[in-house]
């Protein structure tokens, strides 16, 4: 399969977030592909749930459900040595991936972690750190740091799966940074009061997936394309961002039908 070309990659992108990582009035955010994400404010970066290796790819060649990749990758994590703080908000490789996260930490010696409380002693083992290493959190939970926030909500990946603490074991993420608030909310479904939790932190950018649930594909499902939509509209987000596809064939969407069912619903978007 020919891959997908990244708009920008390696050097080009590196240039690109040299150039906006001072500054102080806006806030930049760049895709690195499935749910992976760049934030850039004030010099602070932070990296959400990245995969940038081919592991999943690697470990399903000769499998029933080979992990096809579609997109090129943006950087190789060794050369992002100027990252503050990660983000993992489940442990499903694609969004906890050892092959991006320890080279990550090998050339970011003061890098920040922060992931699902219930996940600890998993996540440990998968990046080869201490068990006092990450920030842990639950929902309702915030961890701040140099002027940017992160609030726990919870995920259903199917379900609201819980620990025997009652700790979420699927998250998202609220990040107030510059005066944004963006919500990256992981892998999920929709779940009974979904919208009347996230409407009052009055989002800005919302970052959901829209790669559908089909049990056929023999994983975990998000919202589909209709329900991010409404969703977004649901909390009046100012603007939606859709992730999950165009990585694995098993398991995408058409961001062009995508575009089409945003422009229709008149839901300010950016593909």
């Amino acid at each position: 399969m020919e891959l997908i070309p990244a708009v920008q990659k390696n050097n080009e992108f590196l240039a690109d977030v040299r150039l906006h990582s001072i500054d102080h009035d806006r806030v930049h955010l760049w895709w690195l592909g499935q749910s992976g994400y760049l934030l850039s404010w004030n010099g602070v970066h932070v990296l959400l749930d990245p995969y940038l290796s081919d592991s999943l790819t690697k470990k399903y060649l000769i499998t029933e459900k080979p992990h096809t990749r579609m997109s090129e990758k943006v950087i190789d994590p060794a050369h992002l040595n100027f990252i503050d703080i990660v983000t993992s908000s489940h442990n499903h490789t694609d969004h906890l991936d050892g092959e991006t996260l320890i080279p990550l930490l090998n050339v970011n010696p003061n890098l920040k972690m922060i992931i699902p409380e219930a996940n600890r002693a998993f996540v440990c083992e998968r990046i080869k750190m201490s068990l006092d290493f990450p920030m842990g959190l639950n929902d309702g939970d915030t961890y701040e740091w140099a002027d940017i926030s992160f609030t726990g909500v919870p995920a259903a990946h199917n379900a609201l799966e819980r620990d025997a603490g009652g700790r979420c074991k699927f998250m998202g993420y609220i990040i107030q940074i510059g005066g944004r608030t963006i919500y990256h909310s992981g892998d999920t479904l929709l779940y009974d009061g979904m919208a009347e939790l996230l409407r009052p932190f009055h989002i800005d950018v919302a970052l959901l997936p829209i790669n559908g649930n089909d049990p056929a594909r023999g994983v975990a499902g998000n919202l589909s394309i209709d329900e991010a939509i409404g969703l977004s509209l649901s909390i009046e987000a100012k603007l939606l961002i859709p992730c999950h596809y165009n990585m694995f064939a098993f398991n995408t969407a058409d961001p062009e039908e995508f575009s089409k069912k945003a422009s229709a619903s008149a839901v300010p978007y950016k593909v």
